[in-house]
């Protein structure tokens, strides 16, 4: 028996793929990926960058003798 309520006649499926409108997210997360990609150099480099010291120690002496002949 056939169900009045389904249409036994094939149809054509088209699928509509939209490419256009914001072309910006790329440039977007290529900017991102950047900094993030600076901020990791930053960090494994820091101690030839000179950021790495957390205290800088200078040794004075107590007393310089001099001697003039």
């Amino acid at each position: 028996m056939v169900d009045p309520d389904r249409d036994t006649v094939e149809r054509e499926h088209t699928t509509i793929v939209e490419t256009g409108g914001d072309r910006g997210g790329g440039g977007v997360l290529a900017v991102v990926l950047l900094i993030i990609a600076v901020l990791v150099l930053l960090f494994l480099f820091r101690d030839q960058l000179g950021f790495g010291s957390e205290t800088t120690e200078v040794k004075v002496p107590d007393s310089i003798n001099v001697n003039v002949n």
